[in-house]
C-alpha cells in the first residue's frame, strides 16, 4: 500500500514534491509535513487582512486566498491559490493546503496536508491527517487523532495490522473520498479513493475505494397500544 494508491500530489504543491514520495506509505506523508515546511523560506508579504484575522509565525498565503473578518492562523502554514478561509477557522500550525480548498467556519486544522479542492466547510476537526484531491467532509465531521489509551496508532489493513509508531494519527482520505455530516473517524482510519462514510457513523479501519460504510441499526418494535 503506497501513497499513489490514494492520491497524486498536485502541481500546486510541486515545491514540496521531494518530501511526499508516491511510493511511500500514505501515513508516512504525515512525518514529512514538519520537514517540508521547515525547508521553506517564508519571505512573501501577507495579503491585506483585517484586525480580526490573527496571524503569527511563518505563514504563506497566496495572494488569491480569500480571508474572512475573523480567523486565527498560527505558522508554520502554507495556504495555496484560490483557497477560501471562512469565519472562525483555526489553523494551528504545521498545515499545508493546496489550491481551491475551503477551510470552513469554526473548523480546526492541525498538522495536516490538504491537496487540491478539499472541502471542509463547517464545524469539523482535521488533525494529523492527509486529505486527497476533492475530498469532502460534511458538517461536524471529526477526524479523531489520539487513542484513549494514548498508545501508538495501529492500522487494520486487509493484509494485517500495522503499527505506525505515531502517537497522533487521524485519517488518510483518498481522492474524492466523502465523510458525511457528524461522522467520526477513529484514529488510524484509511479511506480509499471515492470511499464514502454515511452521516452520523463512527468508523475505524480501512474502507476500500468506491465503497460505502453505513450505520448498523437495530429496530425494536414496541407493543401496540389500543
Amino acid at each position: 500500500m503506497q501513497a499513489s494508491d490514494f492520491f497524486t500530489l498536485p502541481p500546486s504543491l510541486a515545491e514540496f514534491a521531494p518530501h511526499f514520495r508516491a511510493d511511500a506509505a500514505p501515513w508516512d506523508w504525515l512525518r514529512e509535513i514538519v520537514p517540508a515546511l521547515a525547508a521553506r523560506a517564508f519571505a512573501e508579504p501577507l495579503p491585506p487582512h483585517g484586525s480580526g484575522v490573527q496571524i503569527t509565525g511563518p505563514v504563506y498565503l497566496h495572494p488569491t486566498v480569500r480571508l474572512p473578518h475573523t480567523a486565527t492562523i498560527i505558522g508554520p502554514a502554507w495556504i495555496g491559490e484560490g483557497t477560501e478561509i471562512r469565519p472562525g477557522a483555526f489553523i494551528r500550525g504545521q498545515v499545508i493546503v493546496g489550491a481551491g480548498c475551503v477551510l470552513g467556519n469554526a473548523c480546526e486544522f492541525k498538522h495536516c496536508l490538504l491537496l487540491d479542492r478539499v472541502q471542509v466547510p463547517h464545524f469539523s476537526y482535521v488533525g494529523d491527517s492527509v486529505l486527497g484531491n476533492g475530498a469532502h467532509l460534511g458538517a461536524g465531521a471529526i477526524l479523531s487523532n489520539l487513542r484513549l489509551d494514548q498508545k501508538s496508532v495501529t492500522l487494520r489493513l486487509p493484509d494485517g495490522v500495522v503499527d505506525t509508531g505515531l502517537k497522533k494519527f487521524g485519517a488518510i482520505l483518498g481522492d474524492h473520498a466523502e465523510v458525511g455530516c457528524n461522522a467520526v473517524l477513529n484514529p488510524g482510519t484509511v479511506l480509499g479513493p471515492r470511499a464514502l462514510i454515511m452521516p452520523a457513523v463512527a468508523f475505524g479501519g480501512y474502507l476500500p475505494a468506491s465503497t460505502i460504510a453505513k450505520m448498523r441499526t437495530t429496530v425494536t418494535l414496541l407493543p401496540r397500544r389500543d
